[in-house]
């Protein structure tokens, strides 16, 4: 997979793994990988699949419906990548914190649906439920934060709400931040997951 690796100062912290959103590179979020921890080595991944010429994590049928089929093969494609990445370059397989948005965000939460111990967090900006009916591995010693708008018209606010739920009845420990907006990632959600992120981490 196309991506960006910046070793941190630090190597007892945890590697972050930026994930875009719908038609953002590998280069999008590395100004907030800085404001969540300076010291952290970054993984920073571009989507595989092309809509209309936009990088994505994985297909869908249409707005909010997605390509099961595919969102599982890909999820199993960036599990294995994380293995490769953490070989290649020297990080702890076990200490990778996530923070994706939109779609990013959707694979992250992809990761924690199907595999036990993939991330030892996420941060999740405007989540959607990634499957749903599935039974989720054990996610015990998971923290996961998810930023959400109460006027997003791509995510609803249940949305965010039934992520939180399924990942809490998996064991993970969440936390939900709302802001009265939509869809957009903004300096206080970012704020908000920092504060988050220096608590558990």
């Amino acid at each position: 997979m196309k991506h960006i690796f910046q070793k941190g100062s630090d190597e007892s912290r945890p590697t972050l793994l930026l994930l875009h959103g719908t038609g953002g590179n590998e280069n999008d979020l590395l100004p907030l990988a800085k404001m969540v921890d300076q010291e952290a080595s970054v993984l920073s991944v571009r989507g595989n699949i092309l809509e209309h010429g936009m990088p994505r994590f994985f297909r869908r049928l249409a707005e909010g419906v997605f390509d099961e089929e595919d969102l599982v093969f890909r999820t199993k494609e960036l599990n294995e990548f994380l293995d490769e990445a953490s070989a290649k370059y020297g990080f702890d397989r076990d200490n990778i914190i996530a923070v994706g948005y939109s779609n990013g965000a959707n694979i992250a939460a992809s990761l924690l649906f199907h595999y036990k111990k993939s991330l030892k967090g996420a941060v999740l900006h405007h989540p959607m439920v990634p499957r749903r009916g599935i039974q989720l591995p054990d996610q015990t010693g998971t923290a996961v934060f998810i930023a959400a708008g109460k006027n997003d018209p791509i995510c609803p606010a249940q949305e965010s709400v039934e992520l939180k739920t399924l990942l809490a009845e998996s064991n993970a420990d969440v936390e939900i931040h709302w802001e009265n907006n939509g869809h957009q990632l903004t300096l206080q959600e970012v704020e908000a997951a920092s504060e988050w992120y220096r608590k558990h981490f």
